[in-house]
Parts: C-alpha cells; sequence; structure tokens
C-alpha cells in the first residue's frame, strides 16, 4: 500500500532533475495552499462556533471578524504562494544541476522546507498580531481569545507545512546532496519533531481546553452544552491532527531509518553497492551518510584484500587477515613446479616490447588457471618463469599428484593456447620452509628449500628434452596410481647444487597406431 504513495509522491525513479523539480514545486505549492485553507477554517470554526465570546459582542463585530478572516487568508495565501515561490528560486538551479554542491549549497538545499515554513510563520503571525489588534480597543478579551486562536492555529499549520515540505523534497534533496551531510546544516533533529509532533497533536488542543475553562471562569453565562460541544470539538481535533502530525513526523524519521536498514540486509548479503539516499540533515542524516562511508570503507577493503590476494594468493591473504603477519617460517611438504620460457632472451631481442608483454600475459594466464584449477597457487614470477606452491600455506590433500597432473595439462595447453612460446616444466617435492621474508615495512611470503632448487635445475634439463617436461622420482613415487599411469622413468641426472643423483621421470608419449607409421 505504502508503494504506491510513495510512487505518487516520488515520481518515477527514472525522471530527470528538472521534472522532479518542476514536480516537487507543484505538490508543495498545492499542499501549502490546502494546508493553509483547511488551518483558516478550523481557526474561524473555534473562534465563532466552538469558542464562547464575551457578553457585549454583537453579532456585526462577529461577522466583521469573520470577512476580516476570509479576506486575509484570501491574500495570504496568494501572497504565501508568491513569495514562497520567490525564495525558492534559488534553490531550483541546485535542484537541477549535476554538478557536486558547495557545503553552503547543500545547506540551502537541507533547509528549502524551512524556508517555505518561514514564510508562512510571518503570515500567520501578521494574522495573530493584527487580528487582536483590530478587536482590542473594542473587547480585549474577545482580542485575546482571536489572537490565541489563530497564533495556535497557524502554528500546527505551520508544522505541518514544513514536515509536508520535508517529505516532498526528499527526491531532489537525494539528488542534489552526495552522500555526506553538511556541517552545521541546522535543520530539526529527531528530538525537535519529536516535541513537535506532541506540542501540536496534544498541548494545542490541551492549551485550547484551558482557555475554554478560563473563558468558563471569566465570563459568566457559559451555557454546559456549549461547554460540551467545545470539549467534544477541541477532543476530536486533538485526535484527528495529533494522529496526522504524530504520523508525519514518525515517518519523517522512520522512512531514512528503513532505508539504512534495507541497505544493511543487501551489505549483510555480501553486496557492497549498496548506498542509501541522504535526504536529512539531522541526526538521521548523519547515520545514512554515515552507512554510506562505512560501505564505502568496506569496498576500498574488499578491493585491497582482492588485489593482495591476487598477489599473494588467497590462502596466503586470508591466514595474513585472519592471524596477522609475522616474519619467519615453518616445515611444510610441498610440491613445487617451476615454469620457465625457452628463449626469452631472443624473443625479447626481435619483437616489439608491447608484444612481448602480451605474450606474457597470455602465458602467465594460462600457467595461473591451469595451477589454480588443480589447488596450487603461483608464489611468484620471476620475468618469464613462474613458481607455483602445492600445500602451503595450508595441507593439500594429494599435493604430489595434483602437481604432476597440473604439469602435464600445463604443458599441452601452452602449446595449444601459446604457440608462439616454448615453455620447460619442472616438479620436485619434499620438505621445505615456507613463511614471511623480509622486514616489518616490506616483506613477502615465500618457499625455500630443496624442492624449490631442483625444480628449478629440472626446468632447465627439460628444455632439452622432447616433452619439455621432467619429474622428480620422488614426485612420481608419492603419487596416486592413476597419475603415476601417465608417467615413466627416465634415468638418473645429477642436478647442479646437488650431490646426490635425481631420478627423472617425464609423461608418456601417446602410444602410436599402425595408421600413425
Amino acid at each position: 500500500m505504502r508503494r504506491p504513495v510513495r510512487w505518487m509522491l516520488d515520481g518515477p525513479s527514472d525522471a530527470s532533475r528538472a521534472d522532479v523539480e518542476r514536480r516537487i514545486r507543484w505538490l508543495v505549492t498545492i499542499t501549502a495552499v490546502l494546508s493553509n485553507i483547511g488551518g483558516a477554517l478550523v481557526v474561524l470554526v473555534l473562534a465563532t462556533v466552538v469558542l464562547p465570546d464575551p457578553d457585549d459582542v454583537s453579532a456585526t463585530r462577529q461577522q466583521g471578524n469573520v470577512a476580516l478572516l476570509f479576506g486575509y487568508a484570501t491574500a495570504a495565501i496568494a501572497v504565501g504562494v508568491a513569495v514562497g515561490l520567490r525564495s525558492f528560486r534559488p534553490i531550483r538551479g541546485l535542484f537541477r544541476t549535476d554538478r557536486v554542491l558547495t557545503e553552503h549549497e547543500q545547506r540551502l538545499v537541507l533547509r528549502a522546507p524551512l524556508r517555505l515554513m518561514r514564510v508562512h510563520v510571518v503570515l500567520w503571525g501578521v494574522a495573530s498580531v493584527g487580528w487582536a489588534a483590530i478587536n482590542v480597543f473594542f473587547e480585549p478579551l474577545l482580542a485575546l481569545k482571536l489572537g490565541l486562536v489563530c497564533l495556535l492555529g497557524g502554528l500546527t499549520t505551520c508544522t505541518i507545512v514544513y514536515l509536508l515540505a520535508e517529505r516532498l523534497f526528499r527526491p531532489a534533496v537525494a539528488r542534489a546532496l552526495t552522500t555526506t551531510v553538511p556541517p552545521a546544516s541546522r535543520v530539526p533533529g529527531v528530538v525537535t519533531r519529536s516535541l513537535l509532533a506532541w506540542a501540536l497533536g496534544t498541548a494545542v488542543p490541551v492549551l485550547g481546553v484551558v482557555l475554554m475553562g478560563l473563558a468558563a471562569l471569566t465570563i459568566a453565562d457559559v451555557a454546559g452544552r456549549e461547554l460540551a460541544w467545545t470539549m467534544v470539538v477541541l477532543g476530536a481535533t486533538a485526535l484527528v491532527v495529533g494522529v496526522g502530525v504524530t504520523y508525519l513526523a514518525a515517518r519523517a524519521m522512520a522512512d531514512p531509518i528503513d532505508s539504512v536498514r534495507l541497505a544493511l540486509t543487501r551489505v549483510d548479503r555480501g553486496d557492497l553497492r549498496a548506498e542509501v539516499p541522504v535526504y536529512d540533515g539531522s541526526e538521521i542524516g548523519r547515520l545514512q551518510a554515515g552507512f554510506n562511508h562505512m560501505v564505502s570503507g568496506l569496498r576500498e577493503r574488499e578491493l585491497l584484500q582482492d588485489l593482495f590476494g591476487r598477489q599473494v594468493g588467497e590462502d596466503v591473504a586470508k591466514i595474513a587477515l585472519q592471524n596477522g603477519v609475522e616474519l619467519g617460517g615453518e616445515l611444510r611438504q610441498v610440491a613445487v613446479i617451476f615454469v620457465d620460457l625457452v628463449g626469452s632472451t631472443r624473443l625479447a631481442a626481435t619483437r616489439p616490447p608491447a608484444e612481448v608483454v602480451a605474450l606474457l600475459n597470455e602465458f602467465f594466464a594460462v600457467v595461473v588457471q591451469v595451477v589454480g584449477k588443480h589447488g596450487g597457487w603461483i608464489n611468484k614470477f620471476e620475468g618469464d618463469a613462474a613458481l607455483a606452491i602445492f600445500g602451503a600455506p595450508v595441507d593439500l590433500p594429494g599435493a604430489r599428484t595434483r602437481a604432476l597432473a597440473a604439469a602435464r595439462e600445463l604443458a599441452e595447453r601452452l602449446a595449444a593456447d601459446v604457440p608462439q612460446l616454448s615453455a620447460a616444466i619442472g616438479v620436485s617435492a619434499g620438505e621445505a620452509v615456507a613463511g614471511h621474508i623480509g622486514s616489518e615495512k616490506r616483506f613477502e611470503y615465500t618457499v625455500i628449500g630443496d624442492p624449490v632448487n631442483e625444480a628449478a635445475r629440472l626446468t632447465d634439463l627439460a628444455k632439452n628434452t622432447s616433452a619439455r617436461v621432467l619429474a622428480s622420482g620422488t614426485v612420481l613415487d608419492a603419487a596416486e596410481a592413476d597419475e603415476a599411469a601417465h608417467w615413466e622413468f627416465t634415468g638418473e641426472v645429477t642436478v647442479r647444487g646437488r650431490t646426490r643423483p635425481t631420478r627423472t621421470a617425464a609423461p608418456r608419449l601417446p602410444a602410436m597406431t599402425p595408421s600413425d607409421g
């Protein structure tokens, strides 16, 4: 039910700024006119029908007051519309502009309902003082009654105009403001709005009852029936006006809070694009702006976390964010893949730099995709080479089997997807130290140990083989049977930097069929 009403007040969400401003201007004008007409009629009824006059007030005097009220109300409404539109003119341009407003301009936008209310306060104030002044020479009690009734009616009408204007201005204010609230906006806050709702919904009718009691004490011939009608009318006014004003004040506070609640639900579901419109200059507006600032910080944190994860690997990033970072390392059983381009020096010398970079990005994209598919992660890129780790910083079941499968698939994918380049792959496994090295100001997560060195040396040897892939025999010994069936031992070699020979293995070549011969 609230959505159709909200659409009637706010209009279509895709409307232009000019259409929004034009729509609001007409709605505010209409509501202000109707509010003033209603207020004038209530004042007229209270002054001429409900509250009794002193005994010596003639019918001619009563008719003159009625004519004076109608005449002034007609002129005041016309003047109020003209002055209100004129005072609103500087703000119209701010509602239509697409540029970021200055703090002074933002304050003007937020205080637009107050500017409109000030116009009505002046008009109703003149009416209260003038009506009382005209009658004070004929009958002071009548002048006091008329002045107070007009003042109370005017205060109620002005407050209703402000609350309605504040609600109608929301779409334009939300578009004109940024996601922050300017300091010192000086608009009614939560406490002030609550007090206004109480004052106009409760205090004003009760004050009318008090005035009626004073009239009964000072005017001897107030009949019981007349007093009863007065109580009924003032009580009904308290109920109707109280409900209306309290509802407007409550919605002025509940709507922005509800928008924050709905946005929090989106954030809880992982949608960090959630943002609430800021259209209030009070504590509630600062709540809206604070939410937007918080979500902006979350988006920035997620971006940094994403970049951090891409730099060091998702598992390393998660552990660092959860437990913090300490320099040092721990012993872990890992499997390692080292991938290195063949002929990278000649490639750089014979091709333009931009083309070399593009080819390297294609090459590394395949490496990252295949390694990640099998559960590993890229520890570092070294110019034209990459080091992939399986089993650190978190344990990885079947790390050796995964590394062998990744090496086989990687050789096939590189040959198919990046045929312009040739790469050699080495696979090793064993115990290594994994952790953060460097200083407190600059560090990195890395894996150091014999498997890393052996994988690099096997890569150098693989450059001279047809398959361009070599694995350590220790990796093949610990692999699962299904994966080991795709490999075969090729001999032993003592790699540079080691004293013991390393058994080597390579992927089995496809079996030759008679038609191939």
